[in-house]
């Protein structure tokens, strides 16, 4: 089975699993795992950032990042598509007591000019509007990335209104490839930064969550009091910091298998896709002439797994465990199988 389904489905590479068995660990209760420390120090200190937490999800990252920057009766702004919204089992209100309010964007993204108007709390019955959360790489978007210029604006409408910046950066690793953005240029516009290991990456689990150590101590607390305090968490700090450090340099190459099936795609009548949108490993595609639900069960039977995103749209994710081969495989099974 080719897997497109998602970049989470990378299993640990025999390397991986040696760095494991070597790391050097402790109780992280105590805050005595010496390898997730330095694992912490490592990612703040490329973000710009003043310390780390790491945590096993990136649903768990998000919500502490939100955690640390409200109040019960505040509220955030996202983008509809953001995955916060859609895909996190409604936690922001469950566990801060925080009310989401929608933004209308392109492809996942927000603008200035979408939030205008948006920032509430004058008056007492009124949530307060406290933080704006953007997705960098936007998933339900079809991968896309902010541009520097884009986040300065973003900053710049922040600090206007008073409003603190959470990024969602499940694949933010994609978008610095994709974009250019240094790493640390996000810590410069950003109050709290998720970062994801177990997708494009390849590690088997892990996030952290990123900001000042003030907000990270607060973190650490909520971390622990939602059941995620864990022990020798140098082990699966060990397979992250390897990942990231060996496995990155595939991500380009993973945006190019995208785009290659999607330019087959795109010569496809079964189809329609948007090229000019492709910009890292999350391809999305419309189906004309036939459901999602039949074009995924005909590709299924010919070994290619991909997700449904809608009733006529696709996602094909794309990592480093899929090789050049594969790739050819799938542009074949689309052309034998569709006109």
């Amino acid at each position: 089975m080719i897997d497109l389904r998602s970049d989470t489905v990378t299993k640990p590479t025999p390397e991986m699993l040696q760095a494991m068995t070597m790391a050097e660990v402790g109780d992280d209760v105590f805050a005595g795992d010496p390898t997730v420390n330095a694992f912490q120090e490592k990612v703040a200190a490329r973000f710009g950032m003043e310390a780390g937490l790491f945590v096993p999800s990136g649903t768990m990252s998000n919500q502490l990042g939100i955690k640390v920057l409200t109040e019960p009766g505040d509220e955030i702004l996202i983008d509809e598509k953001g995955h916060i919204f859609n895909y996190e089992t409604g936690a922001t209100p469950f566990l801060s007591g925080v009310q989401i309010q929608t933004v209308h964007g392109e492809r996942g993204k927000i603008r200035p000019e979408m939030l205008q108007n948006r920032s509430r709390g004058e008056f007492d019955w009124e949530p307060v509007t406290k933080v704006i959360c953007i997705e960098n790489s936007t998933n339900k978007g079809g991968g896309v990335c902010y541009t520097e210029e884009e986040l300065k604006a973003i900053k710049d409408f922040a600090d206007e209104e008073n409003l603190r910046v959470h990024v969602d950066g499940a694949r933010i690793w994609n978008a610095i490839v994709a974009s250019g953005v240094k790493a640390s240029y996000f810590g410069e516009i950003a109050d709290t930064i998720s970062v994801c290991f177990s997708k494009g990456l390849g590690a088997p689990v892990g996030s952290m969550l990123l900001g000042s150590e003030e907000m990270i101590r607060k973190a650490r607390r909520y971390r622990k009091m939602w059941g995620g305090g864990m022990r020798q968490v140098g082990l699966l700090a060990a397979a992250a910091e390897y990942a990231l450090d060996n496995h990155w340099k595939h991500m380009e190459q993973d945006h190019k298998n995208a785009r290659m099936v999607a330019e087959v795609i795109a010569g496809l009548d079964d189809f329609k896709v948007d090229l000019n949108v492709l910009e890292t490993n999350i391809l999305m595609f419309d189906t004309i002439t036939h459901t999602a639900a039949e074009v995924l069960e005909i590709l299924d039977k010919e070994g290619v797994a991909m997700i449904p995103f809608g009733p006529n749209t696709i996602r094909a994710t794309f990592h480093f465990q899929v090789s050049r081969e594969e790739v050819e495989e799938v542009i074949s099974i689309l052309k034998n199988n569709f006109h």
